[in-house]
């Protein structure tokens, strides 16, 4: 009995997922966690004065906080404390960024002076910024100077060290081609140190932003310029444990706004390095 021939079925396999979409997915997820997360957090943070485990009169519930944090919200004096502290913490930083990058580049293309300054930088660097307070009141009082100065101090070494590795890190090869071509030296800077050093700037402009709202913040706890962290110490004083913890909050977001906004900057800035598209294309 003859057996009409019928070929075999084709297997189809889906489509692999583009990058695009793995992207949104992994983004997807992260959110998902990081909500899972807080909310477990605040679960936690609202039962343990509840059942007694602490003390409500030293740590009031998570729904007591933030119920103080919206009111705080509604308070024109409260925004006026953080635009204070966020102004003390910009030009902290700029100064810290532009002292650091301009040193950082002059000694990082000198050799010697590379090996003069190492031991100072070693010294220096070190250093905890609180331990320069009696100093900085020592010399400018009570004023907005004495913050800059322990500002500038801390964020200065997280920028300056980024540009010295990166404008050490220029690939040899690349630098001697430059010059058999005739570059000159402000030619070679722009094109050639600049793009490589970029990578290293922005990760120290991240990591001092960060530092430098920290700064500030102690630096309005300590030396009493008006700020969140005055708010926060007069409001410990006199036993508001609420409005304590609703500040540590608003600290804490402020925090969070700065790091995604210098990340989102840092990805623009680098989107042609191979760091940022490869994070992409995973």
């Amino acid at each position: 009995m003859d057996l009409a021939y019928s070929p075999p079925a084709a297997v189809t396999h889906p489509a692999p997922a583009s990058a695009p979409q793995r992207s949104r997915r992994r983004g997807m997820r992260k959110l998902v966690l990081g909500f899972a997360g807080i909310l477990g957090f605040l679960l936690t943070w609202q039962l343990l004065p509840t059942v007694g485990i602490v003390n409500p009169a030293y740590f009031p519930t998570a729904t007591d906080t933030i119920a103080q944090l919206f009111v705080q919200f509604q308070d024109l004096e409260f925004w006026r404390n953080v635009g204070r502290t966020l102004t003390a913490w910009g030009l902290g930083l700029l100064i810290a960024t532009v002292l650091a990058v301009v040193l950082g580049t002059v000694i990082g293309l000198v050799p010697f002076l590379r090996r003069a300054t190492h031991t100072t930088v070693e010294f220096l660097r070190p250093i905890p910024s609180v331990a320069l307070i009696p100093l900085a009141i020592l010399v400018f009082g009570y004023q907005l100077q004495s913050a800059l100065l322990i500002i500038v101090f801390a964020s200065f070494w997280q920028v300056f060290i980024q540009v010295l590795y990166g404008v050490a890190d220029v690939d040899t090869v690349a630098r001697d081609t430059a010059r058999s071509f005739g570059l000159t030296r402000g030619s070679r800077i722009v094109n050639l140190v600049f793009p490589t050093a970029l990578p290293y700037l922005m990760t120290g402009l991240r990591l001092a932003a960060t530092v430098a709202l920290i700064l500030a913040i102690t630096a309005e706890m300590f030396i009493n310029n008006p700020g969140i962290g005055r708010v926060l110490m007069l409001a410990q004083a006199g036993g508001q444990w609420t409005t304590v913890y609703a500040l540590v909050i608003v600290t804490g977001l402020l925090g969070l706004v700065i790091n995604l906004i210098f990340r989102v900057i840092e990805r623009r800035s680098l989107s042609w390095h191979q760091s940022v598209r490869g994070e992409e294309v995973l």
